[in-house]
C-alpha cells in the first residue's frame, strides 16, 4: 500500500490511508485525548473531547481517516478550552463523587478532570434523580455515573466481543440498561470485562473491589496521555 503525508502539528509523517487521525498521531508519540474512544470498538465520536483542527475545521480525530496533504492540529488554547468544557459538562450533568467511587484513580474523566485542573466546573451542577440497578447477579449500573458514552453497547455481537448492554427509554430519560439474553450466563471475567470497557464508575463488577488501593491506580501516579507522549 502506497503512503501518504500527513502534517501534524507542523511535523510531516508517512502513513497508510486506512488509518484514522488518532492512529497515526498516537503511532507517533502525540496524544489526543479521548472518553468514548475504546480500542477494539467501533468509534463514533459522540464526546467530542478528541477534536481537531484538520484543514482549519473542528473533526473528531478517532474518526477522521487520514489523507494525502492533510494539516493536523491537536493542541491549540482554543482545542484545550472546548475539551475542558466537556468535561466539566459532564461533572455538572451526572452525579460524581469521585473519593467514594471505586473508580477512582482508574476513572478517565476524573483524570482529564485533572489533566485540564478543574477545581469546580463553571456550570450549575443538576444533582439529576437517577438509581442504581443492582438487580444482575455479577454487576450493577450506577446511573448516576454514566456519561452516556456507548462503549458498552457498541461492543460487537462476537462471542469474544459481545454487546451485553442495550438503551432504554429515549430522549433526556435515555440510560443504559442489562441485554437479559447476552448476560444470562456472565461469569466473573465477562462482568471485569464489562466494567472494564466503561471510562467511568457506572458499571461495577458486584462484590469486587479495591484490589488496588487508591493512591497506587492507573492515573494516581501518571497522568492520563503519559503512556503516548512518554512512550519510546
Amino acid at each position: 500500500m502506497s503512503k501518504i503525508t500527513v502534517t501534524i502539528n507542523g511535523k510531516a509523517y508517512l502513513t497508510e490511508p486506512d488509518k484514522t487521525i488518532l492512529q497515526v498521531a498516537t503511532e507517533n508519540k502525540i496524544y489526543i485525548p479521548t472518553l468514548c474512544f475504546l480500542e477494539g470498538i467501533k468509534a463514533q465520536g459522540s464526546c467530542r473531547i478528541c477534536t481537531c483542527m484538520v484543514n482549519g475545521k473542528m473533526m473528531t480525530a478517532c474518526t477522521t481517516p487520514v489523507n494525502d496533504g492533510m494539516e493536523v492540529v491537536t493542541n491549540t488554547e482554543e482545542l484545550e478550552k472546548l475539551r475542558s468544557k466537556i468535561v466539566e459538562l459532564l461533572f455538572a450533568e451526572g452525579n460524581h463523587f469521585c473519593p467514594s467511587c471505586e473508580r477512582s484513580g482508574n476513572c478517565e474523566l476524573q483524570a482529564l478532570a485533572y489533566r485540564y485542573k478543574i477545581m469546580v466546573p463553571e456550570f450549575d451542577y443538576i444533582y439529576p434523580a437517577r438509581d442504581v440497578d443492582a438487580i444482575h447477579p455479577k454487576l450493577i449500573i450506577d446511573h448516576n455515573r454514566c456519561i452516556l458514552c456507548k462503549r458498552c453497547i457498541r461492543r460487537k455481537k462476537e462471542p469474544e466481543n459481545p454487546t451485553w448492554f442495550v438503551f432504554e427509554n429515549r430522549g433526556n430519560k435515555v440510560k443504559i440498561n442489562f441485554d437479559k439474553e447476552h448476560t444470562a450466563d456472565m461469569d466473573d471475567e465477562m462482568a471485569q470485562k464489562a466494567m472494564d470497557t466503561c471510562p467511568v464508575g457506572a458499571i461495577i463488577h458486584k462484590e469486587k473491589g479495591y484490589d488496588v488501593p487508591i493512591g497506587r491506580r492507573k492515573y494516581d501516579k501518571n497522568p492520563i496521555g503519559s503512556d503516548i507522549e512518554g512512550k519510546e
